[in-house]
């Protein structure tokens, strides 16, 4: 490989050039049978699901965004609700809450895992005067690691609050509590997963999927997906829902690609393996230049599945503009914390409210990491962050 050649932040073609007549064949049966609103596909997507995330119900929907708006619709959450979750996430954690008119109240992050931290959630919960009354928690197993659950769903349990996963980014994922690994999506009431493109299991469009252990909160999700339908009877709504449906193309994609997951899986760890060593080797951690990912539980490698390769970096907006001029991809996964965002202001979110989440939207930095990643090019991405400190 060129020492100039562009490494980008994600590769798609390079994944699909392995799978393409698989992922092919499943789209032509769909196309072949005509059956595109839910279905046999679907339905097979979904077995598929379940069996691999261990949980018991597995439901198809149109995007990781209605997951978690179909949770907390079907969970009851409403005006005057409090919903506890994280500062710093993607929007759509925060607007499926805000969009049902409850009010999100955010407690700060681990400094090192970046995920809601327990004690801060202790901290928020001990307050008597939230502005709304808390009804139900949304951890975010952000980049690929899992939130540290066990005083999560114990302090959800003592305040008797519902519990929605987010497992947008940390598919295939587990939690290593004290009754074994559990798979991310079945500790809480619900599992919110997302299969959009630049997920490690992604579709070719929008697509999402809701997981769940309880089979009345199942039943009333499976209903509401499709405008609150009775199961038996055509035009009669017995719920207010939506169209929430996950098409049958997007469920033919996903099923194709299920069976590589787990390798893609791997492959990431090894490349943050390989990252690690050579970011060591080149001298920037040990001068304080970049911190690299911390693993919560480095006995449990499942426990992170990478979505994002994510480091702290000095000077990152400089180092940024030195990436591009390097053609290496990169990305900040998230610049401005929720409480900050202009849409969100008649919250009264203030700089300084959440220092940890503030801090880390000012230094993380997310480096390729996708499966298809060569040795070369993982050293022309270190080399490159190299030699701008050198400068």
């Amino acid at each position: 490989m060129s020492m100039d050649a562009p490494v980008p932040l994600l590769d798609l073609k390079a994944q699909f050039a392995g799978i393409k007549d698989e992922v092919m064949a499943a789209v032509a049966r769909v196309f072949e049978e005509q059956s595109f609103i839910l279905g046999p596909h679907v339905a097979r997507a979904e077995q598929d699901l379940a069996a691999f995330t261990g949980a018991k119900h597995a439901l198809g929907v149109s995007s990781g965004t209605d997951a978690l708006l179909l949770s907390l619709m079907a969970l009851g959450i409403g005006p005057g609700d409090g919903v506890i979750t994280t500062p710093f996430t993607f929007f759509a954690t925060v607007g499926s809450i805000v969009r049902l008119g409850a009010r999100p109240l955010f407690a700060d992050i681990d400094p090192l895992t970046y995920n809601l931290a327990p004690q801060e959630v202790e901290r928020l919960l001990a307050r008597r005067d939230l502005p709304a009354r808390p009804k139900a928690m949304i951890p975010v197993h952000l980049y690929g690691q899992s939130a540290d659950m066990g005083p999560l769903l114990e302090l959800a349990r003592r305040h008797n609050l519902m519990v929605v996963e987010d497992g947008a980014q940390a598919i295939g994922a587990v939690y290593p509590g004290p009754a074994g690994n559990a798979s991310l999506g079945t500790l809480g009431h619900t599992g919110c997963f997302s299969f959009f493109p630049s997920k490690n299991l992604g579709g070719a469009g929008d697509g999402g999927l809701i997981t769940s252990a309880d089979d009345e909160l199942a039943a009333r999700l499976k209903s509401m997906r499709t405008h609150g339908s009775h199961p038996n009877e055509k035009y009669r709504h017995i719920h207010l829902g939506g169209n929430f449906r996950l098409d049958a193309v997007q469920a033919a994609v996903v099923a194709a690609k299920l069976p590589h997951l787990s390798a893609w899986s791997e492959a990431r760890r090894q490349n943050a393996a390989d990252y690690d060593r050579l970011f060591q080797e080149s001298g920037l951690v040990a001068r304080g230049k970049v911190v690299l990912p911390h693993r919560a539980w480095p006995q449990v490698p499942e426990s992170h599945v990478f979505n994002q390769y994510v480091i702290r970096a000095a000077r990152r907006d400089q180092l940024m503009a030195a990436l591009g001029q390097a053609k290496i991809g990169h990305a900040v996964y998230y610049p401005i914390p929720m409480h900050l965002l202009e849409c969100f202001a008649g919250l009264g979110g203030a700089p300084g409210d959440l220092p940890v989440a503030e801090k880390a939207a000012k230094e993380v930095l997310a480096i390729p990491i996708y499966p298809e990643l060569s040795m070369a090019q993982k050293e022309r991405v270190v080399q490159a962050v190299a030699d701008f400190y050198k400068g």
